[in-house]
Formats: structure tokens, sequence, C-alpha cells
């Protein structure tokens, strides 16, 4: 039986013309304040829920009753957010 014929492929390239700002902009490293910020938003939002349980619910702000579990999560969702800028 004969044998078919084997076809070379092209190897792609992508054009340079398009969208060229994007390409320099995403080999840019993030600013140190960013993994630093995400850090202590998460140590302080889970320190606010900590310290929110331990006394009791009367502490950090006691009038705002379960709102303090909102700022708690809140910061820790706050420092995904930020993580997700982080090259």
């Amino acid at each position: 039986m004969p044998k078919s014929q084997v076809r070379k492929k092209k190897v792609y390239t992508p054009p340079s013309d398009i969208r060229p700002a994007a390409a320099a902009d995403s080999k840019k490293p993030s600013p140190v304040w960013l993994p630093a910020t995400a850090v202590i938003l998460i140590v302080v939002g889970i320190a606010w829920l900590v310290v929110y349980y331990l006394s009791s619910q009367q502490w950090p702000v006691e009038s705002w009753q379960y709102w303090n579990l909102a700022v708690g999560f809140g910061c820790m969702v706050a420092s995904l957010g930020i993580l997700s800028r982080w090259r």
C-alpha cells in the first residue's frame, strides 16, 4: 500500500499590530504595596471577627451588631479582589 504524503504545518505567529500596548503592559510586575495591602486586609478581617466573637459580640462596634461580620468578611473579600491584580 502506498504511503501518504506528510504535510508540513506552518508555525503560527501572532500579528504584532493588534493591541501592542496590552502585550507590553502584561509583562510589568506588580507594585510592592499590592500583596502587602492584601495581607494586611486579611489580618484585619480575621482580627475583626475574632475580637467580635471573643468579646461576646460587644466589640469592635456594639451598635453594628451583625454588621461586624460584614466588615470582617468584607475585608477578606477585598483582599481577594486586590490579589486578583497580582502578577
